[in-house]
């Protein structure tokens, strides 16, 4: 509540202004209303709050204030203010500062307090400015790609949205509980915790969208997330279990096309979230090869790909989130939704350049293969062991068809896969051709088993 009382408390009261606060109302009550003194005063002060003493040099007078002012001037406004100087030499005064000020018990509180009564305007624009150069460095590197992929993804169709880092401690599983970080004194229980991934406040956004009759949404959230490991827990360190990292949040649901005269309406799908993943990870520097893809197995999935690096950390979940969570926001069409950890993903690039290269010369050489392999393999397995057999000349691998029926062996699937060959600098012999997808070939049955059909 906001009262007479709270306006003068919250901003400072002179703790040893008590007692002649207490004469002047025993005074009163005796003047206005016929009372009468009748005991001593009692103080229970233990320990008394002593005046601050604060170390004001002159150098950093001028150097805060960005001029010289006069030693005089300077010890003139200090004791128009009631503050007393203890002592004083050619290069500091020390002062005395009353205990009602409690907003000043720094030199740089006194010099706000000395500009202020000097006047900012007698303080006059240099006619000189000076600079220092500062080397640009990993975490520049980080925001100019983070700009730069937001103005892809806004080319693409996608809105930037920007949530809140506090979110509801219910939207997380039990056994992810104690790797979050919890408020010690939260607002509402809406607002309990930081939050662990950008998923939730993405959620919100779409669900409040779709409410309002705008369901073909496209979101992108650049945020921190933040993590606790108990393991970690240190309390001679109390920050060491704790960790922020740079996320990028993807939504997609509703229409890819919807009231177009020259296509049909289309819905969004999990091959469209997959193409915008790649697109960023092309523009901000990842080659072919460089990371892994595996199957997810997190929860909020009802299927989706996880994509590691060579090292097995993870780096981005993507996939269709289930019905139940759809469900507790009230979300009746399919949501896909990626996310990147961009901290990660900038040590992975760092040393890699985004060049230009011109258009290749020499044309490039397709080569299809129809591979009867078990239903267990995925087609990344497939590709993985592509660019380990051939580094140099493969460009690209599509997968083109899938088949599945009676008229395969139980336990088989038939994957139609095109290979792209490449050499930028001559046309590429039959020979040559031929010696790489004998080895391509091979490698596959060795290690999947994969048959020719």
């Amino acid at each position: 509540m906001s009262t007479d009382a709270s306006f003068r408390f919250e901003r400072g009261i002179d703790p040893n202004g008590v007692i002649d606060a207490l004469k002047y109302a025993a005074l009163l009550c005796k003047e206005l209303a016929g009372g009468k003194v009748s005991m001593e005063i009692k103080d229970v002060y233990p320990e008394k709050m002593e005046n601050a003493v604060v170390d004001l040099q002159y150098s950093y007078v001028h150097s805060l204030v960005g001029k010289d002012i006069p030693v005089e001037t300077i010890k003139s406004i200090c004791d128009s203010l009631e503050m007393k100087v203890l002592s004083e030499n050619a290069e500091d005064l020390k002062l005395e500062v009353p205990a009602y000020r409690v907003d000043v018990q720094r030199p740089c509180d006194v010099v706000e307090d000395i500009l202020r009564i000097y006047g900012y305007n007698n303080v006059e624009i240099p006619t000189q400015l000076k600079s220092s150069l500062v080397i640009k460095g990993d975490e520049d590197q980080k925001h100019k790609l983070a700009n730069l992929v937001s103005e892809q993804l806004v080319g693409a169709g996608f809105n930037e949205i920007l949530n809140n880092s506090l979110t509801k401690g219910a939207y997380y599983a039990e056994e992810q509980q104690a790797q979050l970080v919890k408020i010690m004194n939260p607002l509402s229980s809406d607002l309990n915790v930081m939050r662990g991934t950008l998923l939730y406040g993405g959620l919100e956004s779409v669900e409040h969208n779709v409410k309002r009759k705008n369901p073909n949404c496209r979101f992108f959230e650049f945020g921190n997330v933040y993590s606790f490991d108990p393991a970690k827990e240190n309390q001679d360190d109390p920050m060491q279990g704790y960790k922020e990292q740079y996320h990028l949040g993807l939504w997609l649901t509703g229409k890819r096309v919807e009231g177009s005269w020259a296509h049909a309406n289309e819905d969004t799908s999990f091959a469209e979230l997959d193409a915008h993943v790649d697109n960023i990870l092309a523009r901000i520097g990842v080659q072919p090869g460089m990371l892994v893809r595996k199957k997810s197995e997190n929860a909020i999935f009802s299927a989706g790909l996880t994509i590691e690096n060579r090292g097995g950390k993870k780096l981005i979940e993507l996939g269709v989130l289930t019905k139940k969570l759809q469900k507790k926001f009230d979300i009746d069409t399919p949501v896909y939704y990626a996310e990147l950890n961009w901290t990660a993903l900038m040590k992975v690039i760092r040393k890699q350049k985004v060049e230009f290269t011109d258009i290749p010369k020499f044309p490039s050489v397709s080569r299809d293969l129809a591979l009867l392999i078990d239903k267990s393999v995925e087609f990344q397995q497939i590709e993985d062991i592509a660019r380990q057999t051939e580094r140099k000349f493969l460009k690209k691998v599509e997968l083109f068809d899938v088949y599945e029926g009676d008229k395969l062996p139980a336990g088989k699937k038939s994957y139609a896969v095109n290979f792209i060959l490449q050499d930028p600098e001559k046309t590429m012999g039959d020979k040559q051709i031929e010696a790489i997808m004998q080895k391509l070939i091979q490698n596959l049955k060795n290690q999947l088993n994969a048959e020719l059909r």
